[in-house]
């Protein structure tokens, strides 16, 4: 098993017997108001998910990340991790203060502040995004950032339930999990997708090489078209239930939005799942893509420039239905001709659904694809 990024997992989570007395001080505090992501964010950091991170960026890692994809230390981080604020609510506190964080009026975290600095929203879209296209969900985000950064450790208080609260485990809580299944080596999966034949034949052939797999589907925003959170779960219980071995797999969230950084987010979710304690992790074609801005296979070539990363990457290129050979392959093993193919699209294959049609057994597995229909809006609009 890996050991945290940076060496250390991080654990911002106050103690139980010291809860009541923060929850008191943060009542006299100045006040900062975020949005459930962001929540979410200062949570990851605070369980370790986000390790070596301890609290949003300060200015000199900031502009490290945005610079060279690494902390100011030289420790690989592609994805800034920031607090934005109103010039207002900027103005009701100073460097070395404390600061109540909250969401929808309730305080859940202090933040020691360390450093206030200008946000230039423009350039956080291009060096994150390489585009300034407004079209592109992550730049439309970032163009709505409050012009205030803020950054310093922070102490969790109040921990939000969580959509699905027990698959929600922490990095700590996976790495026991590992060792007392006696997996040495284990290969993450990122998704935002009810799976498919194409995943489950991802899936299984990293199986091939490692102990178990990691399925860590991401909660939280996405764009419109993509599965709702509740039918990504469901669709993974049916899929589990009918068709691995129970030991081979577990199926924990990760409440976090995606950002659609295309190579940068790759990366970013990579560190992830060497915190939850996985020692591999699978990039597919387009990994964190969103329409045309980034090469199909971009964020796999990222991974050239992070040897020092700590995760082996497992890289999937193309692969489709073959009838011919009467399964999933690829184009390195399949001998037969491209027009017999059948592709996996995932627009395609939501087309369908969107229409109430099944799509074929080559392309999805009965039980998920009934899963799915069931719900009578099953993508987020």
């Amino acid at each position: 098993m890996p050991a945290p990024h940076g060496g250390r997992l991080i654990d911002r989570v106050v103690p139980e017997p010291r809860r009541g007395r923060l929850r008191e001080e943060a009542e006299e505090l100045p006040r900062v108001s975020v949005s459930r992501e962001k929540r979410r964010d200062l949570e990851s950091v605070a369980y370790g998910i986000y390790s070596p991170l301890e609290g949003p960026l300060t200015q000199g890692d900031y502009r490290s990340v945005l610079d060279r994809g690494r902390l100011s230390g030289g420790v690989p981080w592609t994805m800034p991790i920031v607090l934005d604020v109103s010039e207002e609510e900027a103005s009701s506190f100073e460097e070395g203060d404390d600061v109540a964080v909250a969401e929808g009026g309730e305080g859940f975290a202090i933040l020691h502040v360390e450093e206030r600095y200008p946000l230039d929203r423009r350039e956080y879209a291009l060096k994150v995004f390489k585009t300034l296209d407004l079209s592109h969900p992550g730049v439309a985000r970032a163009m709505e950032m409050k012009p205030i950064l803020v950054g310093g450790p922070i102490d969790l208080f109040r921990e939000a339930p969580g959509r699905f609260p027990r698959y929600r485990l922490k990095p700590k809580e996976t790495r026991l999990l590992f060792r007392e299944r006696g997996w040495r080596t284990v290969a993450g999966f990122q998704t935002r997708n009810a799976p498919h034949l194409g995943h489950e034949y991802v899936q299984k052939t990293a199986l091939a090489f490692v102990d178990g797999l990691f399925i860590n589907p991401l909660i939280g925003r996405k764009k419109p078209g993509d599965f709702r959170d509740e039918v990504i779960i469901e669709a993974y219980e049916a899929l589990l239930r009918h068709y691995y071995l129970r030991e081979t797999a577990v199926l924990v969230t990760l409440e976090m939005e995606m950002r659609y950084a295309g190579p940068r987010e790759a990366i970013f979710h990579a560190i992830i799942r060497k915190n939850f304690g996985c020692t591999h992790f699978i990039v597919g074609r387009d990994h964190a893509g969103v329409g045309r801005y980034y090469g199909p296979y971009e964020a796999q070539e990222a991974f050239d420039e992070y040897p020092d990363l700590g995760i082996t990457p497992l890289f999937f290129r193309s692969f489709f239905y073959c009838p011919r050979c009467g399964g999933v392959t690829n184009e390195r093993v399949c001998p037969h001709p491209a027009e017999e193919r059948i592709e996996f699209s995932g627009t395609g294959i939501r087309d369908m659904l969107m229409r109430g049609e099944k799509p074929p057994r080559e392309l999805m597995r009965p039980e998920v694809v009934d899963v799915i229909l069931r719900h009578p809006d099953p993508f987020v609009r």
